[in-house]
């Protein structure tokens, strides 16, 4: 089974910054055209046109908004990495937190504090899933131990027992 290679440090930032925007602006455009159905004036025409006017305002802004997290969350991420000199699930869940306090900086240390707890609480969820999801399916690779034939079929030696019968010799 082939391991799942993550960019290099520099271009990982980039590639995290930009697959946050996709997931924010899907996921974004998906509620606003709900919201935006919802809150629409009665009339199959106002409600569409309220759900595409939604959707093409604020799913950029959702976009961006993630892009900001995932691009600081990998900057900080990769900066821990080049730190430590090791990746391991801590740099993710420090960075998590460090990023949750970052972006409530404007809010005060109160906000700061909360969201940072957040950030590593949440990372530490994620990480923990995917250790465990990882031994789990490591559990179904796992080499089977050798088909042993029937011993009665297998030929002996002069004076050898086969595995599992008594032998006619007394114990030393």
């Amino acid at each position: 089974m082939e391991e799942y290679a993550r960019e290099p440090c520099p271009w990982r930032i980039v590639d995290d910054c930009g697959g946050a925007f996709t997931m924010g602006a899907i996921g974004g455009g998906v509620f606003h055209a709900i919201k935006g159905f919802r809150n629409a004036p009665v009339g199959i025409q106002h409600r569409l046109r309220g759900s595409v006017n939604a959707m093409r305002i604020r799913a950029p802004q959702v976009g961006g908004s993630f892009a900001m997290w995932g691009s600081l969350f990998s900057t900080i991420d990769c900066g821990l990495v080049q730190l430590r000199g090791k990746e391991d699930p801590w740099n993710s869940i420090s960075s998590g937190a460090l990023t949750g306090a970052m972006l409530a900086a404007r809010s005060g240390p109160l906000a700061m504090v909360g969201s940072a707890m957040m950030g590593g609480i949440l990372l530490a969820l994620i990480e923990g899933v995917g250790i465990l999801f990882t031994r789990h399916t490591a559990q179904q690779f796992r080499n089977a131990p050798p088909f042993l034939e029937d011993p009665s079929q297998l030929p002996r030696k002069e004076g050898s027992r086969a595995p599992g019968y008594p032998s006619s010799q007394p114990y030393h």
